[in-house]
């Protein structure tokens, strides 16, 4: 068996691109590099990176000729519920003003009623708590541009640091949203 090259392993922002790969397939959008990386405040450098390690990591199907390719939903979903936590543990932190995650963001605060908050700590947040570091640090600017890729990014937070309850009603909204179009 090959081994994985450093460069070919998994990074916390392939999975913040591939989330707004999913949502662009959701679309019917096209999308280049250079889009992906202004919409997720990262380079257009590191957008392609990230493809190319989820190519490896068989999370992302390589097109022929002049297509793009396209987000292998059913791996990023078995991924994202049972080992990103694994892979890229959440680091709780001080109460801040952010943006809301988790139980607190949309959708899972419409169903979930709790006294404790988690945000990304962001300047222009209007919400006061518990800050949770986000899986790349550009994710709430991401997040504030896009509400669908930050619902999908507090659902993500939630299978991070959620219990049991608040896991399987992000599991299973996850589930619908990444379902293919």
């Amino acid at each position: 068996m090959a081994r994985l090259q450093k460069s070919e392993v998994l990074k916390p922002q392939d999975i913040l691109v591939l989330l707004k790969l999913v949502l662009e397939e959701n679309r019917k959008n096209a999308w280049n590099y250079k889009e992906i990386g202004q919409d997720l405040g990262i380079s257009n450098s590191e957008a392609f990176q990230a493809v190319r390690r989820a190519k490896a990591a068989r999370l992302f199907i390589p097109g022929e000729e002049r297509q793009p390719g396209k987000v292998a939903r059913r791996s990023l979903e078995e991924f994202v519920l049972h080992g990103l936590k694994y892979a890229f543990p959440a680091q709780l932190g001080p109460n801040r003003r952010g943006l809301p995650t988790a139980h607190s963001g949309a959708p899972l605060n419409q169903k979930i009623v709790s006294s404790r908050n988690y945000v990304w700590n962001y300047p222009d947040g209007q919400v006061n708590g518990e800050t949770i570091e986000p899986l790349y640090p550009s994710v709430p600017f991401a997040a504030s541009k896009d509400p669908a890729l930050h619902q999908l990014l507090a659902l993500v937070d939630a299978l991070r640091v959620g219990r049991a309850r608040e896991r399987s009603m992000a599991a299973e909204e996850l589930h619908n949203r990444l379902a293919i179009a």
